[in-house]
This record gives structure tokens, sequence and C-alpha cells, in this order.
């Protein structure tokens, strides 16, 4: 019993010597500046970190897809950009186009890659086009090469048509 009428003795002293509540450790001035302060970070800075983040966020299937060699890069670079002017919807769509092995791609043209190389992005057909070096001769000079060869190869082929000719 002594031990209940103590606990409500202290609970009463307690509730007694309350003072009273702040929300805020700053008055007056100081807590104008500081809720300006606050209202401007939420109006400003918030929403130029959300669009930065939204950026990134939409630029990473093209980046994506550069860096794993992804033949449909610029397609790829597209869909990310009309997914910025339709709200984001489409950003899905080239999140899994780049991730995605272009089998079409490499039964045409023999590969799933195509090198990016110091910022100069090729065409598909540029990069699987042999580099043939290019001789600087005359016209004359191209000229008489290719009627050689055209000699060489009529001279080829004219050969067995006499021989069977000359059988018959």
């Amino acid at each position: 019993m002594k031990k209940r009428l103590l606990q409500i003795l202290s609970v009463a002293i307690a509730l007694c010597a309350t003072s009273t509540a702040h929300a805020s450790m700053l008055e007056g001035e100081a807590l104008d500046s500081a809720a300006e302060v606050i209202s401007w970070i939420v109006l400003v800075v918030s929403p130029l970190i959300a669009i930065t983040l939204f950026w990134i966020v939409h630029v990473m299937p093209e980046k994506i897809a550069e860096d794993k060699g992804h033949p449909q890069a610029k397609a790829i670079q597209v869909l990310c950009l009309l997914s910025l002017v339709f709200g984001g919807l489409l950003w899905p769509i080239a999140w899994l186009w780049a991730y995605t092995k272009p089998v079409l791609y490499q039964m045409a043209y023999g590969t799933d890659t195509v090198e990016y190389h110091h910022g100069k992005k090729e065409t598909p057909e540029e990069a699987t086009l042999e580099e043939k070096p290019s001789e600087e001769k005359p016209l004359e000079e191209q000229v008489q090469a290719l009627r050689d060869q055209l000699a060489e190869l009529n001279l080829r082929f004219s050969k067995p048509a006499i021989a069977e000719g000359k059988d018959a």
C-alpha cells in the first residue's frame, strides 16, 4: 500500500513540475529565417535534385548499351530521349532493350557487338566492313591494273571453255 501511494505521489509531482514545451530551439526572427531557408531548399534545391536524378536514370540505358557494345545503341538513345518527353513511360523498354542480345543482328553481321572508339560511334555497316588501305595511285595506273586483272581473268576462264570445245 505504501508503495502504491509513493508511486501516485511521484507521478503527481512530475506532472506539476513540467514546464511549457517548445517545438523549436529558435524564437522570433531566427525562427522566421530558418523557415525561409528551409522553404527555399524545398522549393528550389529539391526539384533540381529530382530533375537531375530523373535525367540520370533515363540516360542509364544508353550508357549501358554503349558499354556493352550494343549495335542498336543509337536507337536506344532515341528511345531514352523519347522517354524523357513522355514522362518516363518508355524507360523500362529502353532498359530491357539495352540488356538484350541482338540475335538477328548477329545472324546478319556475324557479331552481336559494335566497338565505339574515342567518342566516335560507328554505324553497324562501318563496324563490319574491313578497312582497306587506300592506295594513292594515279588514275591511269589504277585503270591499267584493272585491265591487267581483267585480262588475267579472261585467260583463266577461257581456257577450260576452249578445252571443252576441242574435245567435242
